[in-house]
């Protein structure tokens, strides 16, 4: 599993590694020399202008420039303040360096084919102002190409956010673990590709720090698959019981699709009675009823899985179902109006909430029921699924996976296709499939935001909703194969 490092964790695995015998100074070179390997592997020898701050990211910048200068690059570094001043193994470093050290400035980036911004690492806490904040812009409108050390200047490496002014970088280069930023809004997009090279870190320090974070991958929930057996039956894959709107009645079809294409092995709409030939026209699979029939068919425990919120309606009607389900203690996921129809009263929801319970608000709906919760998108979340005392995805471009006891994965995807409607029904529905056949739902909530993302990802340009259930068969094949491969092994 791949663990993302807060910046005081990154901290704490350097100083626990540093105890352990490798010294500050090695650290640096290892991390140096890491940069001065990608750069060597990516770009034919140019004209380079290494950018330093005062703290250890410009002292990694002094090893990289000694090392391109050695391979007869031409190199100009610049640094902000005198290497008089600066300490520990940026000093070091520095003095390694027996060239010129200009000011730095913009002229720097005069002639330059590659900047390498190696001003401000992860940790920086204040705004960039001034002088600096005018040389960030001119990066940013220089022709060169940019690789960034550790994070893009200007962005909080825990966060994600811009202090002030951020460096736009083609490339990221950090070390050891990814940190939050590279993966969250708007950091992310300002890191370009980003790559995590080994410094001498070991796994065994990194795991001495308890990670809580990490990057959403199938390593995190792919044990928990409950992949069909020969001698099962439909009954056992779960039975969904989806509330449909009397209006808005695409919401739960494509709802319904995905949480088939889970694996769900039945499904039934409940809705108003005019609106009941609809849905059952719409998929021969889907059984209805109408939604009279919602707190006896909740009498039946097969019915194990409850998808309450799209296009259901905002009001008294929602609200006492999903107080119903949740006192039932069936897994639930609630989406769109079944969040909204708490917008009053959140804490009556909060109080209800058992059993396996995964709620999917964008930041609009997020907003409403959490109105006090401040700060990055990650802390937020992580408050939100504790406070709720259920498994929250707070979804957008760089969604995340939150749950009561503190877990959390971030998604990591590059699918803006998915900005489309009926998007978000489909998560909602995929979740909700996944839990009718058992799975615990911090892992079906990330499963399913995976899927999701990989779909949109893989479908592309002209992506709509309807395509993304279609896509689920040849992503489900490849982690069953992927499966067997390991079984084998």
């Amino acid at each position: 599993m791949q663990e993302i490092l807060t910046v005081a964790q990154m901290y704490e695995a350097d100083r626990r590694t540093i105890e352990s015998g490798v010294s500050g100074e090695s650290l640096m070179e290892n991390a140096g020399h890491a940069v001065f390997e990608e750069i060597v592997s990516r770009f034919s020898s140019c004209a380079v202008s290494v950018l330093c701050g005062p703290g250890n990211n410009g002292g990694d910048g002094f090893v990289i420039a000694r090392l391109l200068r050695d391979q007869g690059w031409n190199v100009r570094i610049g640094l902000q303040g005198e290497v008089e001043n600066l300490a520990g193994d940026a000093r070091i470093h520095a003095e390694k360096w027996t060239g010129i050290v200009e000011r730095l400035s913009p002229a720097m980036l005069v002639g330059a084919d590659l900047v390498v911004d190696c001003i401000f690492g992860a940790g920086l806490a204040r705004d960039i102002e001034g002088e600096l904040a005018v040389l960030v812009t001119a990066i940013n409108e220089c022709p060169a190409s940019v690789i960034a050390v550790d994070v893009p200047s200007g962005i909080d490496g825990t966060t994600g956010e811009i202090c002030g002014v951020a460096v736009d970088a083609d490339f990221t280069i950090s070390f050891c673990r990814p940190k939050p930023a590279h993966y969250l809004l708007p950091g992310k997009d300002l890191c370009g590709q980003c790559i995590i090279k080994d410094i001498g870190i070991s796994s065994d320090i990194v795991g001495s720090l308890v990670p809580d974070t990490f990057v959403n991958t199938p390593q995190i929930w792919e044990s928990f698959i409950p992949w069909p057996v020969n001698s099962g039956h439909k009954y056992q894959r779960g039975h969904v019981l989806a509330v449909g709107g009397a209006h808005t009645t695409g919401a739960v079809r494509l709802a319904a699709r995905a949480a088939r294409r889970a694996g769900a092995g039945l499904l039934t709409v409940l809705a108003e009675p005019a609106a009941l030939p609809l849905y059952a026209q719409d998929a021969p699979g889907v059984m209805v009823a109408p939604i009279a029939k919602f707190e006896e068919l909740m009498q039946d425990p097969r019915h194990n899985a409850v998808l309450i919120g799209p296009g259901a309606g905002v009001g008294d009607d929602t609200r006492k179902r999903v107080i119903h389900a949740l006192h039932c203690a069936r897994a639930c996921v609630l989406d769109a109006d079944a969040l909204t129809s708490f917008s009053d009263d959140p804490s009556t929801l909060f109080f209800a909430v058992q059993g396996a319970t995964v709620m999917t608000p964008h930041e609009g709906e997020f907003s409403r029921l959490f109105d006090n919760l401040t700060g990055d998108k990650l802390s937020r979340a992580r408050a939100a699924a504790k406070r709720s005392g259920a498994v929250l995805i707070l979804k957008g471009a760089d969604s995340i996976v939150a749950a009561p006891d503190g877990r959390a994965v971030i998604n990591d995807v590059f699918a803006p296709w998915l900005a489309t409607a009926g998007s978000g029904d489909v998560l909602a529905g995929l979740v909700t499939g996944l839990l009718a056949q058992g799975m615990p739902a911090f892992e079906a909530a990330a499963m399913a935001v995976w899927l999701h993302g990989q779909a949109g990802q893989a479908f592309g340009p002209g992506l709509i909703a309807e395509d993304i259930p279609d896509a689920l068969p040849g992503l489900l094949s490849r982690l069953w194969q992927r499966r067997a491969l390991e079984v084998v092994t």
